[in-house]
Order: structure tokens, then C-alpha cells, then sequence
């Protein structure tokens, strides 16, 4: 009877214990704040396997741009025909046209007396280049200055020489330069007190002139610009009278030619000279530098010429030349 009733009462304790559980928490004698020991990981995780990002871009597949050749077709992909049949038309319905560079200087002038817009007004051209170069190279945003054979500006430029000789500052003076000195001439430039549009110096100035550097940029005399020197006379010729452009927004020269009242030969003789010392600044061998040209007036529209009819000369022309050179 005793055995009886221990196992009873052995079973009754053991579901009270599961009912407890079920229900809520269980209460026990210990503190639920003491240290408890915990299982310690004694191996490291595993690092997820990471596909190699050269391998991946190698697998993908590129899409190759679809050369639509219409050249014979009735008109061109994309537009409505190869050119208006009217005065009247919407423009994005037809293919932009490149005029010849003589071509687009006639229009100008044409433009002018429709127009009724005053002769004397400044001539822009707008060119895109390619600044690529081998191996993910690229042509470095560069200032130039170019002697234009028909200068358009009515003032000379501002020159200012550094020189520690006097008999050279003398000399610079007397050819035209509106100050020349040596170091005695920083302390004004920074302060204000003088300037000038170009800043040339003899090599032996160089050094001297480096606290100049941040307050003069792009202006400080450099020797792949021409501004540093033992002929103070060349430079002064060539920067009193010489027309300044620069590289903006990394491949974009905007510049000033010519003037509209001036004749046909003088602005495409202005053009020619620009053209062909921006295209100096780079390998021939790399191919055409200069991927789209505009000109405009100052109140004209732009107009898309070719700038590779002033760039290539006539095959017979180079044919004369090079027999004139073996019979040398």
C-alpha cells in the first residue's frame, strides 16, 4: 500500500511540473541574475565564397552597338528624309548638316543682313576634343596662345617681365612691357597694387617666383606655354599681340576667331591657325583630335562645319611637296 502510493504521488509531482512549465515561468531556488555557463564556439565561421569580380565582368557579355548602314536607302534611320524640301520644317526630323568652313563664314554674313544685325560683332567657334590617349591615358587640359595673322583685338595685351637684370628690364620696357623687375615686383602683385594679362620670366627667376603660384594659377609663366625664356623680345611679340585659349570642362575649347566685319580670307586664316595649333597637342598618329566643330556669330545660330577641310591638304599639294623635298 506505502509502494502504491509513493508511485502515485511520484506521478502527480512529475505533471505538475509539466502544467507549470506549459503555463508560465517556473521559479526555482536559483537567482536568475548568478552566472550561468554558456557553450563557447572554439572553431571560427565560415567565410562566405566570393566570386572574383574580373572573372564575373569577363563572363558578362557585351551588347555591341548596331551599325545601321542607310547610306543607300531612301532616308536615313530615324529621321523623315536626308534633307527638307522646304523652307518650313521641324529640324529634329532630318540629319544635322556640316557645312565646308568657307561655307559656314558666307552664311554668317548671310545670316547678318536677314538679320539686320549690326557687321561689327565677335565670331565664336565651339570645339569638342578627343582627349584619349593609349592606355586609359588622357591629353591634360592645356592653355595655349596662338599669334592670329589677323589680330582682332583694337588693345595690345598687358606684359609683365620678370628679369633680375636691369639693362634686360630696361630693355623690356622700351619693347612694349608695362612692367619689369625682379623679386621687388611679388609683394605688389600680391597686394593688388599691378597686374597684367600674361607674366613672363628669364629661368633664372623661376624659383623665385613660386610664392606667386597660388595668386596668379593659371596665368603663372610656364615654359610649354612660351612664357619662360632667354628672348625676352620673341615673348613680348608674341604674348602683346597673341590670342590666349584654354581646354574647358575637360574637352571643350570656346574661343573667339575673328570678327564679322572682317573679309572671308582673314577669318578662315584665323580659323586655320587655332584649328591647326589645338590639333598640336596631340599625336597625329592617334587620330582626329577634334570630334565636332560650331561656329557662330554673336547673334547668329550655330552652325556644324567641318573642321578637316582646313586641316587636309590636297593630295596633289602633298605630292608637289614631297618631290620638292627628294629633289633636295
Amino acid at each position: 500500500m506505502a509502494s502504491c502510493s509513493r508511485t502515485v504521488w511520484k506521478v502527480f509531482a512529475g505533471c505538475q511540473r509539466q502544467l507549470l512549465r506549459a503555463g508560465g515561468p517556473v521559479f526555482t531556488g536559483i537567482s536568475p541574475t548568478a552566472p550561468r555557463n554558456l557553450p563557447v564556439r572554439t572553431f571560427a565561421a565560415v567565410k562566405p565564397q566570393r566570386k572574383n569580380q574580373k572573372e564575373d565582368k569577363e563572363k558578362e557579355v557585351k551588347k555591341e552597338r548596331r551599325v545601321i548602314d542607310d547610306s543607300d536607302s531612301q532616308k536615313p534611320h530615324g529621321f523623315t528624309g536626308w534633307a527638307p524640301v522646304d523652307d518650313v520644317y521641324v529640324p529634329r526630323f532630318y540629319p544635322r548638316t556640316n557645312y565646308g568652313a568657307a561655307e559656314s563664314v558666307d552664311m554668317l554674313k548671310t545670316f547678318q543682313r536677314l538679320d539686320f544685325t549690326p557687321l561689327k560683332q565677335p565670331i565664336f567657334i565651339d570645339l569638342r576634343l578627343n582627349m584619349k590617349l593609349e592606355k586609359k591615358k588622357k591629353v591634360d587640359a592645356f592653355i595655349s596662345t596662338v599669334h592670329l595673322p589677323h589680330p582682332f583685338k583694337t588693345e595690345m595685351n598687358k606684359v609683365l617681365v620678370f628679369t633680375a637684370d636691369a639693362n634686360q628690364a630696361q630693355f623690356a620696357l622700351e619693347s612694349g612691357a608695362v612692367f619689369a623687375g625682379g623679386v621687388e615686383l611679388i609683394q605688389p602683385i600680391l597686394d593688388d597694387e599691378i597686374s597684367a594679362d600674361f607674366y613672363i620670366t628669364v629661368p633664372d627667376m623661376l624659383q623665385k617666383l613660386v610664392p606667386l603660384k597660388n595668386k596668379l594659377r593659371k596665368k603663372f609663366p610656364k615654359s610649354k606655354r612660351g612664357a619662360v625664356g632667354i628672348n625676352i623680345l620673341k615673348m613680348l611679340e608674341m604674348f602683346k599681340t597673341g590670342h590666349e585659349y584654354m581646354v574647358e570642362d575637360d574637352c571643350y575649347v570656346r574661343t573667339q576667331i575673328a570678327m564679322l566685319d572682317m573679309t572671308d580670307e582673314q577669318i578662315l586664316a584665323n580659323l586655320e591657325t587655332v584649328l591647326l595649333d589645338v590639333c598640336s597637342q596631340r599625336p597625329a598618329d592617334m587620330g582626329p583630335f577634334i570630334e565636332r566643330a560650331i561656329i557662330a556669330s554673336q547673334t547668329s545660330e550655330a552652325l556644324w562645319f567641318r573642321s578637316e577641310d582646313l586641316l587636309q591638304k590636297p593630295t596633289e599639294q602633298q605630292e608637289e611637296e614631297e618631290k620638292a623635298v627628294l629633289t633636295i
